[in-house]
């Protein structure tokens, strides 16, 4: 624990301009990033006596070593610098808003020559328009196939289009008129994408000309006799009005805007957030945050409108935002919300009529969320804060490991050695600082010299890394050759994920490869680094220079941490050792034939989709491929056929480290 005194600025030293400051810790990693309209003002909070501040800047102040802050001109530009460096730096004790689950959206390919409609998760992509998120991924599907009667767009994987082009015969959606099938030329490329422009346009909310357009195209043809054409458009208008019926009118209006309610108490918050757009509920999200300082509703509102809309621009960001409290600085915050769309965006909080109603019904999702979301937490942070110490006592550690690292090795018979390193913090997977390693300095089934190699390798890193921040002195060569050198550090610059070291070292295996673990570390001259490894025989716990090992019940949720820990180490090795080999599969089959370079393999599964198309394609359709002429064509399709030979009989590899079948052939 670090006294705030030892590092606080000179007295007079910290401008009083607008800016954004950060605290670092002894390993100069980021911890937490604000902003201020006066920097000597806001900064001289966090020193002053221990007891009056809250308990959780309490913590962040002891757990930083240093101080420094950047100047600017307004306070837009320190909203903004303050948002690109928490999403650069993902400091700890930053507000952090946790979707309280994933939401799937309706992203529609806009950016393909034929757009495909489909449901997605996680970031947004470019070229690509989402619409939503939705509560469940079956409520997509459910409008989208309601839909696809009217708007008959492509919907199928790049797979299928590309098989349906080969063979030219369309999917089963094309048979029953739920695709207009231009993979077999049955509409063109421009009348496909009218049909996706209609599709969105429908969607974004431009319901009432379509529906018209269609009723009065129904009374036509039914004027004109043409009954079984009236037929079709009628059931067209029943699909679109059951699609309507589940985004009712809220805002009569026609108003595009965002509704955030938020419920809150001393150390946690929930918020939800109702996407209305032309007036009904297009999409809804949650998000549950730990509260770092005393902010009040207004500050929050502030933080969450900059990670809801820090990466969105144009019409993504709506005209209107509707909150239950304005932040301090709402003027800055709306102008740089309208920088962001382009033109105007106003930030409101409702008093009366339908918003007002409408917010409160966003309020009690939030209550609701906030009491769902302590229910599963209360046991399980108490778990895992129980689990650490436990794990600390049996090992006899000072402290409990907030950051354990895990490594695992695999391989198959000797071949495609690769190791893995998750990391859990505070007993959660942080699945952005996860490595893979590729072990290319020998060949055979070593998991002890693997290990030892793994373990030189990352702590190697780590040492050059303290090297380059000035943390420690190191002699020219003792760090021996690298062969991931680390980048160059400027100050200020963000630390690579080795730049951290673990409290504990976790290692699949027993003895041998805990004593290669903690070899590797003593040769490196690290000792304040403890290692242990978990035995899958006896679920045993091996620690350096103990004849005996750690036995912990097995109910005992120490044990249980342990374990998820290094089932999680061997899926992350296992999941990589299959992706090197079914590469080098691929490649070795087709290693032989002339002219045929690392480009043009490529070129050939991006042709055909998958391996397996690849495989079974013939020397005729290899040859429509870009580059590959006849005489290739018939050279590769022979190597494949001579490699799917061998593989004829049914073979079955094992991985003989962890006695797992990995493949097996018919």
């Amino acid at each position: 624990m670090t006294d705030p005194a030892t590092y606080r600025p000179a007295p007079g030293s910290i401008p009083t301009q607008p800016g954004v400051y950060r605290f670092r810790d002894p390993h100069g990693r980021v911890v937490y990033v604000g902003k201020a309209k006066s920097l000597r003002s806001r900064l001289s909070n966090y020193f002053q006596d221990l007891a009056a501040l809250h308990p959780r800047t309490q913590a962040m102040v002891t757990t930083a070593a240093s101080v420094e802050w950047t100047v600017v001109a307004t306070e837009v530009e320190a909203l903004q610098l303050e948002y690109a460096w928490i999403k650069e730096f993902d400091p700890k004790f930053n507000v952090r808003y946790r979707d309280d689950k994933s939401y799937p959206s309706l992203a529609v390919t806009v950016g393909e020559e034929i757009p495909r409609v489909q449901v997605m998760r996680g970031p947004k992509r470019k070229g690509v328009r989402y619409f939503g998120p939705y509560a469940h991924a079956w409520a997509i599907r459910e409008t989208v196939d309601a839909l696809l009667r009217v708007f008959p767009m492509r919907s199928c994987s790049n797979g299928v289009y590309r098989r349906a082009e080969l063979s030219g015969r369309p999917c089963l959606l094309g048979y029953i008129g739920k695709c207009s099938a231009p993979c077999v030329g049955r509409i063109t490329p421009e009348d496909h994408r009218r049909v996706v422009d209609d599709f969105c346009a429908f969607l974004a909310g431009h319901t009432a000309a379509y529906t018209k357009r269609l009723e009065t195209e129904m009374k036509q043809a039914a004027a004109e006799l043409e009954f079984e054409k009236a037929a079709r458009l009628r059931d067209d208008l029943a699909a679109l009005e059951r699609v309507l019926e589940r985004n009712a009118i809220v805002l009569g209006d026609g108003t595009d805007a965002d509704v955030v309610g938020i419920s809150e108490d001393e150390l946690e918050a929930a918020v939800q957030v109702f996407h209305v757009r032309g007036g009904r509920v297009r999409g809804q999200r949650g998000w549950v945050v730990d509260r770092v300082e005393e902010l009040d509703t207004g500050g929050l509102v502030e933080h969450f409108l900059q990670q809801l809309y820090g990466d969105q621009s144009g019409e993504a960001v709506p005209r209107e935002v509707i909150v239950p409290a304005l932040p301090e600085d709402s003027a800055a915050v709306a102008t740089w919300l309208s920088t962001l769309r382009g033109n105007g965006v106003e930030l409101r909080v409702p008093q009366r009529g339908d918003k007002r109603a409408l917010m409160e019904t966003v309020e009690r999702n939030a209550k609701q969320a906030l009491a769902l979301h302590k229910t599963k937490r209360a046991s399980d942070l108490t778990t895992r804060s129980q689990a650490l110490q436990d794990i600390a006592d049996a090992l006899c550690m000072d402290q409990a490991p907030l950051r354990i690292e895990c490594y695992d090795i695999s391989n198959l018979q000797g071949t495609n050695v690769v190791a893995s390193m998750v990391v859990f913090e505070d007993g959660l997977p942080r699945k952005s600082e996860y490595r893979r390693f590729t072990i290319k300095s020998f060949e055979g089934q070593d998991d002890v010299r693997s290990m030892h190699e793994v373990l030189t390798r990352r702590f190697r890193r780590y040492l050059a890394e303290t090297a380059k921040r000035g943390e420690a002195l190191i002699p020219a060569g003792e760090l021996g050759e690298d062969p991931e050198p680390a980048p160059d550090l400027e100050d200020g610059d963000r630390l690579s994920r080795s730049a951290y070291p673990p409290q504990l070292v976790l290692v699949d295996g027993g003895p041998p490869q805990v004593a290669a673990a903690a070899r590797a570390l003593a040769e490196l001259g690290i000792d304040e680094v403890a290692v242990a490894g978990l035995a899958k025989r006896m679920e045993e716990i091996w620690q350096p220079d103990r004849e005996d090992p750690v036995i912990l019940p097995r109910t005992s949720e120490a044990l249980y941490l342990l374990q998820r820990v290094r089932d999680e180490a061997h899926r992350f090795a296992i999941t990589f050792h299959r992706q090197k080999r079914s590469k080098s599969m691929t490649e070795s089959a087709l290693d032989g034939v002339p002219g045929l370079g690392e480009v043009r393999r490529k070129a050939l599964v991006k042709h055909f989709g998958s391996v397996k198309a690849l495989k079974a394609a013939s020397a005729e359709q290899l040859a429509e491929v870009p580059g590959i002429g006849p005489a290739t064509a018939a050279a590769i399709a022979e190597a494949l056929a001579a490699a799917s030979s061998r593989r004829a009989g049914k073979v079955v590899a094992v991985n003989t480290a962890t006695g797992e079948i990995i493949e097996e052939g018919a």
